[in-house]
């Protein structure tokens, strides 16, 4: 990643008139994307919920929660999935289900974002990313069922830290496969940070961004150009969130978070929006 991303980490519009309201504008009809799908609108005001779901503050339309979590009703929801990387409670389940799709190096160890101590699956040919798709699919379909109205599949970047065993193509053709099953699932799709993709992002199928620390790194811009301002800015500083908030906080959905992400009601939660 670009800077380490807060831990996890870590139904559809019926789930209330509000959804519908909040995107009515923005539906997708084009190319082959279903015109099911349903794009957020720009600077809706945003929860990042990833780290634990709760009762959304007040004139919140837009809220991101991990595909373990409930949507909230009436809102536009964001479903967090970790698409590239295995969490660190399933790396026994991958190693006995699937050990030939997690990545390995030439001594045959495992590759491992060290920030979050999660092995990298292996996108590296057409075979094993199709069965990553099939697998990482069901969750995605997943989402859907539950009635979000969008998927966020997190480290896009994996290739970054893969000891240069994949590289930004297999990232792009991965990406797209989950962005296909999204699209006939009727979700939208979500580039989770990695700006040095952005030119491809049509390419994949994104339709909108959600951008950690933009402001921090002068990333907000490019981003901007290209989802038409459909972006979900999350900064964990003060410093750049006051940032944010000036440059793009009338164009922007820019909220701060503390860098765990904690639940509303917790020690150490912060969430403020511009």
């Amino acid at each position: 990643m670009i800077v380490a991303p807060p831990p996890r980490r870590l139904l559809a519009c019926c789930l209330g008139l509000a959804a519908v309201l909040l995107s009515a504008c923005s539906s997708s009809t084009e190319g082959d994307v279903s015109p099911r799908v349903v794009r957020p609108t720009a600077d809706a005001a945003f929860d990042y919920q990833i780290g634990g779901p709760y009762r959304p503050p007040a004139g919140v339309r837009a809220v991101a929660r991990d595909r373990s979590a409930a949507p909230a009703r009436g809102l536009y929801n964001v479903c967090y999935v970790n698409a590239f990387q295995a969490q660190p409670d399933a790396r026994a389940w991958w190693a006995r289900e699937h050990p030939d799709l997690l990545l390995r190096n030439a001594d045959g160890r495992l590759v491992i974002d060290e920030d979050w101590d999660e092995v990298l699956f292996d996108i590296s040919t057409p075979g094993k990313r199709a069965r990553l798709a099939a697998i990482v699919g069901r969750w995605v379909d997943g989402c859907a069922d539950d009635g979000f109205q969008a998927v966020e599949p997190d480290n896009l970047d994996s290739y970054t830290r893969s000891q240069d065993l994949l590289d930004p193509a297999d990232a792009v053709a991965f990406a797209r496969l989950v962005a296909d099953r999204a699209h006939d699932a009727g979700l939208a799709v979500g580039q989770k940070n990695t700006a040095e993709l952005l030119a491809r992002h049509a390419a994949v199928g994104f339709d909108f961004a959600v951008a950690e620390e933009c402001a921090r790194y002068d990333e907000c811009g490019a981003y901007a150009k290209a989802y038409d301002d459909r972006v979900f800015v999350i900064e964990y500083r003060a410093a750049d969130f006051t940032r944010a908030c000036r440059a793009w906080g009338s164009r922007l959905s820019v909220v701060l978070r503390d860098l765990d992400v904690r639940p509303a009601g917790t020690k150490g939660y912060v969430r403020r929006a511009c």
